[in-house]
């Protein structure tokens, strides 16, 4: 129904405005003053200030049902910069993307997390000077920056908690340290996080708004997306599904101080330590997935027990959360037909039929891709947020 011109949607900012045009909900003037109730010259003051701003331009003029067809308003993604940092224990990606998230040049590293920010942070600095150059762009174009660790985060200070992972991490305050080179809105979550949020937006995985995304790899966690929204919990501790207790575990001591955790049963030093104990003397866990995907019968049926220990975990998640699919990342999933064959086998004897009724459990799209996407995800929904984009237009 179209709104009266003399009750104004709460929703008639310009940043409202560009979150209709960012979203598809309005995509010429005509239908911004059906959506918000403006006149159209109040429409024409805000897409004028938009288009000032660099954060809209004028496209192509749109189909006409008749008479002069309206000209299509476009966001523009290129008008700034967000900077990621996509870190892992054996892994890192710095990337710079714009303002939809898209990935414009990515570099990988492997800074020593152990030792903290005072090695990781310049080198995520140094990376991200360098690829702003490469590109030919300001260091004055970027907005924010997001950054994934490995570790439980408190997500609203900005900070690791997770102190034996990233014990040198615990209680540091990342913003200040970036905001030296970049005085920008700084952002902090769980690697897992940042993933789950990747994968939602940009996984291809249809329009789902329930979803469970699992990294099994040396570590085992989750992020949990419910209505659309990511998770959190009230600290940031949600999806720590690798610290759930797992039946007939042996009594195995967990870094997190308990025994019998998912992670300590089914994670990769694990798995590493039974190959080896079956005569496998492998480098790593991408030589194990390699052996799995191989046929290797001992890799198999370790690939193939971690997934049904992932399943016994994840059954609880189903029948608590309902979510319409569950996505498989990190270096275990490569061996996806294996690990998945585990986990369907007890989530599927365990959970609610109506639970399982829909639920589709799948690899993961973006692989590496998933964290910088999700980084550069979780910035942009702060910096341009309509409260936000109307800042920045008044100052």
């Amino acid at each position: 129904m179209a709104r009266t011109p003399g009750r104004l949607s709460s929703t008639s900012t310009s940043g409202h405005i560009l979150e209709m045009i960012r979203t598809g909900t309005a995509t010429n003037r005509s239908e911004i003053a059906r959506e918000t109730g403006l006149s159209r010259p109040s429409v024409a003051l805000r897409i004028t200030e938009l288009i000032e701003s660099g954060l809209v331009t004028e496209g192509t003029r749109a189909a006409s049902s008749g008479g002069r067809p309206p000209t299509l308003l476009e966001f523009n993604a290129s008008c700034g910069l967000v900077l990621t940092g996509a870190l892992g224990m054996a892994r890192s990606q710095a990337a710079v993307c714009d303002l939809d998230g898209r990935v414009l040049v990515r570099t990988p590293g492997s800074p020593d997390m152990e030792q903290g920010p005072d090695t990781t942070v310049p080198w995520l600095l140094e990376t991200w000077s360098e690829q702003i150059a490469s590109l030919d762009r300001s260091p004055d174009e970027v907005r924010g920056v997001g950054i994934g660790l490995p570790g439980t985060v408190e997500f609203h200070a900005g900070r690791a908690e997770d102190r034996p992972v990233l014990g040198r991490w615990a209680g540091v305050a990342l913003a200040p340290l970036i905001t030296e080179r970049f005085p920008v809105p700084v952002m902090v979550d769980n690697d897992v996080n940042v993933m789950a949020l990747g994968e939602h937006i940009a996984g291809g995985h249809g329009h789902t708004d329930d979803m469970v995304f699992v990294k099994v790899s040396t570590g085992i966690g989750a992020g949990l997306v419910s209505g659309g929204n990511l998770l959190r919990g009230a600290l940031g501790a949600a999806g720590e599904i690798g610290h759930i207790p797992v039946s007939d575990g042996g009594g195995l001591p967990c870094r997190c101080g308990n025994t019998d955790c998912l992670e300590a049963v089914a994670g990769g030093r694990r798995l590493l330590a039974l190959a080896a104990k079956e005569g496998h003397e492998v480098s790593g866990l991408q030589e194990l997935v390699r052996l799995a995907t191989e046929g290797d019968p001992v890799a198999v049926t370790l690939v193939r027990d971690a997934g049904r220990r992932l399943g016994e975990a994840l059954a609880g998640a189903v029948n608590l959360l309902n979510p319409e699919v569950i996505v498989l990342g990190g270096d275990l999933s490569e061996a996806y037909d294996h690990l998945v064959a585990g986990v369907r086998e007890v989530v599927f004897q365990q959970c609610t039929a109506l639970s399982t009724r829909q639920l589709r459990i799948v690899p993961s799209r973006l692989w590496d891709d998933a964290g910088v996407r999700g980084c550069a995800a979780m910035v942009t929904e702060r910096v341009l947020s309509p409260d936000a984009v109307n800042r920045l237009l008044a100052g």
